[in-house]
């Protein structure tokens, strides 16, 4: 940039003694492109008239359609115009709708909930994993609470309900408490019909509301900002954690996942305006959340199956072993997470067999015995005989 003085002795040698850019240029030492800046060269140049566009008969009727339909698409105002005499190009068209357009810009308020109050809940896809030779969605299971911005996240294979349901119960034990009220969207696990404002919520989420006394509650329809929390903090864990990471298993993937959550996620600033962390505020608002329940609620997934001629009942795209005597017979399967202890208490409750749980694969895979190899995690699968069934054969 040169100096006032510098500018003022160009535009004297320009205007009054006349003398050529490179001249002037030459003399003070300076680029030729700042003598041009110094005389405002640009307005000797006359630009060149624009032509009439093609589209200009048209603009008063583009106007005038776009105030009453705002959203309308470039496309079908081009037919419009077209059945009207329109010979442009539709690439013209849109250039001059999106100058035309109506801009509306929706205002929004800042949510503020007490302590204790509501937390959000919402899956989030992570592509496509291989597990053996079977191609599985990963998902991720995200609850905050709307007021400290504490977490909890778990990762599935699926986004079934009993998934759905664990992961509750797994936040609501790692809180030691509930809120009094949980925020869903229009997810399959959560919503079984929808029509305008009635909402009929699935049963079991009903069970497990009423077991731990918090109140579901529905987002709009197309209204991500309602639960802004967990958007927020779904982003967050695609960006700070899941960006750049490995795994071989998933239970690798959940342990590197709450270790994240510990030392970084609860760790940073807390957005409500102080100095504290998100671990700071979590602790007073741990003591606000509805008392944790005296049991946990069962997410066990029940089943009826029966196998008509072979010792296998098909679970979960793979089969499993039955014995003998239970080939013909209507048996009730029931698939949980629990530990080898809780599945000898089972096998003293007329449990049929027992199996742990294999994750599903495109190849046909049968588990006898202590159940096919899982590559992830051992899952227990029991399959036992209702007590009525039972009863009636003795």
């Amino acid at each position: 940039m040169i100096s006032p003085e510098t500018r003022a002795q160009i535009r004297r040698y320009f205007y009054v003694e006349h003398w050529k850019v490179g001249t002037i240029a030459s003399e003070l030492g300076v680029h030729p492109d700042a003598v041009r800046n110094a005389i405002e060269s640009e307005r000797f140049h006359s630009s060149k008239p624009l032509g009439v566009s093609v589209v200009d008969p048209y603009i008063e009727f583009v106007r005038h359609t776009l105030d009453r339909h705002p959203r309308l698409r470039a496309t079908r105002i081009y037919q419009m115009i077209r059945d009207r005499g329109y010979s442009g190009s539709v690439v013209q068209l849109r250039r001059t709708v999106a100058r035309l357009r109506p801009q509306f810009r929706e205002p929004f308020l800042r949510l503020h909930t007490f302590p204790g109050e509501q937390s959000q809940v919402d899956w989030a896809h992570f592509g496509h994993v291989m597990v053996g030779r079977a191609k599985r969605a990963l998902s991720c299971f995200v609850m905050t609470l709307s007021y400290s911005r504490a977490l909890y996240l778990e990762f599935f294979f699926d986004q079934t309900l009993e998934n759905f349901l664990r992961g509750h119960v797994h936040a609501f034990e790692y809180w030691s408490g509930q809120p009094r009220v949980i925020l869903y969207d229009n997810l399959k696990s959560a919503v079984l019909e929808r029509r305008g404002n009635q909402i009929q919520f699935h049963p079991r989420l009903i069970e497990l509301s009423a077991h731990y006394h918090f109140a579901p509650r529905p987002c709009q329809v197309r209204a991500g900002n309602q639960k802004g929390r967990v958007e927020r903090a779904i982003r967050y864990v695609r960006d700070s954690f899941w960006a750049g990471r490995t795994f071989t298993t998933l239970a690798e993937c959940n342990r590197q996942a709450l270790l994240w959550r510990d030392q970084v996620a609860h760790q940073r600033r807390w957005p409500g305006g102080d100095d504290r962390t998100v671990a700071d505020v979590f602790v007073e608002e741990q003591s606000r959340l509805l008392p944790p329940a005296l049991h946990a609620f069962s997410t066990d997934r029940i089943e009826t199956v029966r196998s008509r001629k072979t010792i296998y009942v098909r679970f979960d795209l793979n089969d499993y072993s039955i014995p003998p005597e239970a080939v013909g017979r209507q048996l009730t399967l029931v698939a949980s997470d629990v530990t080898r202890t809780d599945s000898r208490r089972l096998l003293r409750d007329r449990a049929a067999c027992t199996h742990l749980r294999s994750p599903p694969t495109r190849a046909r895979s049968r588990a006898s015995g202590g159940g096919a190899q899982d590559q992830t995690q051992s899952i227990p699968l029991h399959t036992r005989r209702p007590i009525r069934a039972s009863r009636a054969g003795e």
